[in-house]
């Protein structure tokens, strides 16, 4: 089991968790519910961006998370990097090893539109790699927990299931999840090359892993197109976790471990996600030659 800091006992720290996402779910979903009226929509909307909106979720998630962090575990030697504190600070820098990584609200977009497909993310990184992960996807009434061992889903009262990962072993007969909002020609253009058994489209990077683990599809692939934005940390850290610890991989192209905490945050390149470690490297193989050969993305 993993090494926390002095005074922090995993099981103790997960029961708390637990308590604050919960917390969380109860927010999201309030102010979901909100979102159904074009009234209420102009006063929770906090910005006109479109690409990359704020609502009033977002930041109350974000407020109540950390300060039930902060006033839990006063005196542990630990930071919180946040989604929503680098937008407004802009700067985040930390010595310490111990690292929570935070997003209120994973898929905005699809919060706004009400699809149901948005998470939060929460993760404690040790030396820049995820150890322990919480994805809370709402709508479903799911928590899925990684203790840096195994994964777990929870449901709101308490009960619990296990992942059922798929061990499909060729491309073509995989399923893959892909973005809804953040779908571009390149990503679709190698989608058609390979030629998947099926493709499902979902927002939120945290759903469509936890589609993953719960044996619904196969394999999610994100690439980020040169010179445009890229996914952060918070995007990532606490879904590599579930998904690594319930035996799943998620890897850039070249089979290499993903790196946190860089100055820009940024995930970029292409990154794949199995369900299965022992032939996510193969898998990465095939993607490399099926880009390589068609010209479909400069690596």
């Amino acid at each position: 089991m993993i090494k926390l800091p002095s005074g922090v006992d995993i099981n103790n720290l997960i029961d708390d968790i637990r308590i604050f996402s919960w917390q969380a779910a109860d927010i999201l979903l309030y102010y979901s519910k909100l979102l159904e009226n074009s009234d209420d929509k102009k006063n929770i909307l906090k910005n006109d961006n479109e690409d990359d909106p704020v609502t009033l979720a977002d930041l109350k998630v974000n407020e109540i998370i950390i300060k039930s962090i902060n006033e839990k575990y006063k005196n542990i030697n630990w930071d919180i990097l946040s989604e929503e504190n680098v937008k407004t600070s802009k700067t985040f820098f930390s010595k310490n090893d111990w690292v929570w990584v935070l997003d209120p609200l994973d898929g905005t977009k699809d919060y706004i539109q009400g699809t149901g497909n948005y998470a939060m993310h929460l993760a404690l990184n040790f030396k820049q790699k995820p150890c322990i992960g919480f994805v809370l996807i709402p709508e479903k009434n799911q928590l899925w927990i990684a203790d840096g061992k195994k994964t777990w889903c929870e449901k709101r009262d308490g009960t619990q299931f296990k992942p059922n990962l798929l061990k499909n072993m060729n491309l073509k007969e995989m399923t893959l999840v892909t973005s809804k909002n953040h779908g571009n020609e390149i990503l679709r253009n190698l989608i058609q090359k390979i030629n998947f058994r099926k493709v499902e489209i979902m927002g939120s990077i945290g759903c469509k892993i936890a589609s993953i683990v719960r044996g619904e599809s196969d394999i999610y692939i994100c690439l980020s197109l040169p010179g445009k934005s890229s996914p952060k940390d918070w995007d990532f850290a606490a879904p590599e976790s579930i998904l690594k610890a319930a035996g799943g991989a998620i890897t850039n192209l070249d089979n290499q471990e993903l790196t946190y905490g860089q100055t820009s945050f940024q995930q970029g390149g292409v990154i794949v996600a199995t369900s299965n470690r022992e032939t996510h490297g193969r898998i990465c193989l095939e993607i490399k030659k099926i880009i390589e050969d068609n010209r479909i993305y400069p690596l």
